[in-house]
């Protein structure tokens, strides 16, 4: 049984010790980038098809462009290459060479492969797709272009951490196009809004909306909007992003249309993402000291059924009894798992089902069966309750739904209690030296003060909260005028 730390004693443990008793993620060969085992990628897949249902309810379709990006492209949009340069693994060559040397065989670049042009990984897609936009759009009526890409993306990272920062990491982006900025924005906007709903709604994670500052923003971006989480351990965590571009990257691919009365002028832009990121942040958000604590909406598992036996007569009680409860449930709440390995022990299997977040038990011995209930017990508070089998269809969809609102309260608590309004440069050090927290601080909105402040602290604003307290005052660094409060925090 693999040994968790406690969140106090160390926290960055206590989040690989979770990833890794839970069985989501390992360590690849490749530096900084990790396997997704099938436990992480469940929730993965849950994320994909709640995340893509509500995109085609909007109105997107999926899409699919190259992996591979000439390196001219990135050159075309001068924000965007300053942004990524540092990031970017390239391709050189498109074969290689078998070479022997004191008896031993390796592989080199064959010098007679090198490439004419060389390519990018994509860290992100924006310069292919919007080259390929040149080509599809001529007329208002190709107007708008709403088109989300599910893809990897690699950006070369120094220090990695499992899902939270990796080299390689999965995606969803959106890259739509329109007519004109007021579309344009209310695109932004809009799917901002969708990631707002799917944290606080389907993964209980509470979230404050808002502007990044101009240091902050994607680069090639006239304005990026966030949704910002707090960790137990008092850091933020941007959890999505979408990014209003203006007309940048339709100047910098020519995109042009035409319009009604045959005007012709480019078109606006937005990009906006989802990574497996936010399996960090949920992991962060809800876990405790004995493993992964997942809220139902997006938990691949809702129930397992744990039968208890001691022969192989009651074996075959107990279990028949659960197939029946299981089919049962099935098509009111999902997923429903028997565990009926006869090799390991009640007790194990109980700890093995909360190292991995279900968030329902259902214990089932003979006594239970002779009274017609089973024992419910819930992972994330270990309320116990006995339920008669003839009641569980109504029972069971309650007590998810209690778990669910339960984690979210939970966390919106945390958040409130680490929350401050601080109008003093020595407060904010000190919050910033002790456990930390979110602080609305006024700032005079100068670039280089934002810098010195993150230079000094290591924080950062990260965002410009939209309900944001407006009233005047002074920078809670340099004593400037401030015109509103803006959140500030150490991040991941």
């Amino acid at each position: 049984m693999a040994q968790i730390t406690k969140r106090s004693e160390d926290y960055s443990r206590w989040y690989l010790d979770v990833i890794q008793a839970a069985e989501l993620a390992e360590n690849s060969p490749v530096r900084g980038c990790m396997v997704i085992r099938p436990n992480g990628y469940a929730i993965w897949e849950n994320i994909q098809r709640t995340l893509d249902d509500k995109f085609k309810e909007l109105g997107h379709v999926n899409a699919y462009f190259p992996l591979l990006i000439p390196k001219s492209f990135l050159a075309k949009e001068a924000e965007h290459i300053e942004g990524f340069a540092k990031e970017c693994a390239i391709v050189t060559h498109h074969r290689l060479k078998q070479v022997t040397k004191n008896g031993k065989t390796t592989v080199i670049p064959d010098p007679d492969s090198k490439l004419e042009e060389e390519y990018i990984i994509r860290p992100t897609s924006e310069t292919v797709i919007w080259d390929m936009y040149r080509k599809w759009i001529q007329s208002y009526r190709d107007l708008p272009i709403l088109i989300n890409q599910w893809a990897n993306v690699m950006r070369w990272e120094m220090r990695t951490r499992m899902f939270l920062r990796t080299t390689e990491f999965l995606w969803q982006e959106g890259h739509t196009a329109h007519a004109t900025a007021e579309e344009g924005r209310e695109e932004t906007l809009q799917m901002l809004e969708v990631y707002r709903w799917f944290a606080e709604d389907i993964l209980a994670m509470p979230v404050i909306t808002g502007a990044k500052t101009a240091n902050e923003r994607f680069a090639g971006a006239v304005e990026t909007f966030s949704i910002e989480a707090m960790m137990q351990d008092r850091k933020a965590l941007q959890a999505g992003t979408s990014h209003d571009l203006g007309q940048n990257f339709a100047k910098a691919f020519d995109v042009k249309y035409q319009d009604a009365e045959g005007k012709v002028e480019h078109v606006w832009a937005t990009s906006w993402g989802m990574s497996t990121r936010i399996m960090g942040a949920l992991i962060m958000t809800h876990s405790d000291d004995d493993g992964l604590v997942l809220p139902p909406r997006i938990a691949r598992i809702k129930a397992v059924i744990v039968p208890i036996w001691k022969n192989d007569e009651e074996m075959a009680q107990v279990v028949d009894a659960a197939e029946k409860i299981a089919a049962e449930l099935r098509p009111i709440i999902g997923t429903v798992h028997i565990d009926k390995r006869d090799n390991m022990r009640p007790g194990w299997k109980y700890g093995e089902w909360e190292r991995k977040g279900v968030p329902l038990r259902m214990e089932l011995g003979p006594r239970d069966l002779a009274d017609e209930k089973v024992m419910l017990v819930s992972r994330h508070d270990r309320n116990k309750q006995p339920v008669g089998f003839t009641d569980l269809a109504a029972v069971v969809p309650v007590e998810l739904e209690r778990i669910q609102q339960d984690l979210y309260d939970q966390a919106l608590k945390r958040r409130k209690e680490a929350t401050f309004d601080i109008d003093s440069w020595d407060e904010f050090t000190k919050l910033f030296k002790g456990e930390g927290g979110f602080a609305h601080c006024h700032w005079c909105g100068d670039g280089d003060c934002e810098q010195t402040i993150q230079g000094k602290t290591k924080v950062t604003i990260r965002n410009i909260p939209f309900d944001r307290d407006e009233t005047k005052g002074e920078c809670v660094h340099c004593g400037k005028p401030s015109i509103g409060r803006v959140l500030f925090s150490q991040s991941y």
